[in-house]
């Protein structure tokens, strides 16, 4: 039903000169739908406390509101092009009175746990990039064909939404940054399987997809499919999920996937996790679940590295002290990071293997296929765990589609079904085995995929690969001989 209203809104934005990439399409078009959802549910909250013969304290200023400014009707309820602001008083109105006021909640609210301080953070951190003032008048009359009033249209929008996330994931060189494959996400939550009561927390959130799907999950009734009580639906909305994030589009594409799929209130923090020292982090900070894809390959400053207590500029690395830190005991964690976290030989991954195998159970290894993330260009593995007791066995399951994966051949759900199944009983097979932690050495901690069901193989290298081998030792070769004849 909102498809085209999605894809309309994208050709208006790929028109307009403040447009580049599928990055700023999303980023605009979210202020956009947030404002439009706010209304929305202002709307709906007024009505409610209508039937009820109470007042409803509206958040926003009336003459700021989205029916007035950006969709204002007649008294038949039509779009009245009359009233609506365009050209430059619209761009004149929306940068120099809509945004200073949205961003001023964030010193009026009353704590950050409310929608209001979300308004103020989320204006604080975007920028209207939109040029023309007719683009943007376009741009809100599509998103006003938008509905946020029922379960239904809330659904559709959050399935638009989660595809407007893949496809800015794949625009970027690091797709992982943005978007982790959901299929995977839905794996490892079965694997965790959190329950009502839990509370749920990803440090690295990005656009949120692991809480999102978790939601989807526990409002599905969990593994056992029971039915939701009230309280259980509160317990849901208020106090599961929490997230912290660091960039700005983000944090501000999190909140938005987050209310489109039904949680109006997000507990996301606008923050740099690895910012707090671990010595403060406190059991009343801990949480019961930790589903997260920390970012990989980033290099952390040394103030930042003195937080910790294994000192290492890989951000992965500093986020899965973290993940261990804050999980409570007993707890169970599920972490996408770089399988050469498994058998690097440099100090900080020696001694993180050592805590890691020491102080939990990392009873679970999933081995992810190449190009499981596009555009990541590296291997992932994901870490299953457990806080509290040391490890004595681990499960390997390399994961093999049997095909190459790619934008249009992702990893599917179908292709994560034996890993689900044979994980429950840790049982072995030809893609799964299992390795007794006194069988390591003690020295590295090395713990390579290496699949015993499989003969060794000499992997043989592409043409192309020899051929840039060959390249780069011939201009090794003559910067050598120039060496030399500057000697002679």
């Amino acid at each position: 039903m909102f498809e085209t209203t999605f894809k309309n809104i994208d050709d208006i934005l790929h028109k307009d000169a403040g447009c580049s990439s599928e990055l700023d399409y999303t980023e605009q078009t979210s202020w956009m739908l947030f404002l439009k959802y706010l209304d929305d549910f202002e709307y709906q909250r007024a009505q409610e406390s209508e039937m009820l013969g109470e007042e409803y304290r509206y958040i926003i200023n009336r003459q700021h509101r989205w029916s007035e400014w950006a969709a204002p009707k007649d008294d038949k309820g039509h779009f009245d092009h009359n009233e609506a602001m365009t050209g430059d008083d619209l761009m004149d109105y929306v940068d120099g009175e809509l945004f200073p006021y949205l961003k001023g909640f964030k010193a009026r609210a009353a704590s950050p746990n409310t929608i209001e301080y979300k308004i103020g953070e989320i204006f604080s951190e975007i920028k209207n990039k939109i040029q023309s003032g007719y683009s943007l008048r376009d741009c809100l009359e599509k998103v006003d064909e938008l509905r946020f009033r029922s379960q239904e249209e809330k659904h559709e929008l959050s399935h638009l939404y989660e595809t407007k996330i893949k496809n800015m994931g794949n625009a970027g060189r690091n797709g992982g940054e943005y978007y982790t494959p959901r299929p995977l996400i839905r794996a490892m939550i079965d694997v965790v399987q959190p329950k009502i009561g839990d509370t749920i927390y990803d440090g690295a959130a990005g656009s949120a997809g692991f809480l999102c799907e978790a939601y989807d999950y526990l409002r599905n009734g969990g593994a056992a499919k029971k039915e939701l009580s009230v309280n259980d639906l509160n317990t849901l909305q208020k106090h599961t999920f929490y997230a912290k994030e660091k960039k700005s589009l983000a944090y501000v594409i999190a909140i938005m996937n987050m209310i489109l799929h039904g949680i109006e209130a997000p507990n996301v923090l606008h923050t740099n996790t690895l910012g707090e020292n671990l010595k403060d982090i406190q059991p009343s900070h801990q949480h019961d679940v930790i589903l997260a894809n920390p970012p990989f390959g980033g290099k952390e400053r040394k103030e930042v590295q003195q937080n910790f207590p294994i000192k290492t500029g890989e951000t992965a690395f500093l986020f899965l002290q973290h993940f261990i830190k804050i999980l409570k005991p007993g707890g169970r964690a599920a972490v996408v990071i770089k399988n050469t976290f498994l058998s690097n030989t440099d100090n900080a991954a020696i001694a993180l293997r050592k805590e890691l195998l020491e102080n939990c159970n990392l009873h679970t290894v999933l081995d992810c296929p190449a190009k499981t993330f596009l555009g990541a260009g590296v291997k992932t593995v994901v870490l299953f765990f457990t806080k509290g007791e040391a490890t004595q066995n681990i499960w390997f399951y390399q994961l093999d589609p049997g095909r190459s994966l790619g934008k249009t051949n992702p990893l599917n759900d179908k292709d994560l079904q034996a890993f689900v199944t044979l994980q429950k009983a840790f049982a072995g097979s030809e893609k799964s085995w299992s390795l007794a932690v006194d069988t390591l050495d003690a020295k590295t901690w090395d713990l390579s995929v290496k699949n015993p069901n499989v003969e060794d193989e000499v992997e043989l290298r592409s043409p192309a690969e020899i051929i840039e081998e060959i390249i780069a030792l011939d201009k090794e070769s003559k910067a050598i001989l120039a060496s030399i004849r500057e000697l002679l």
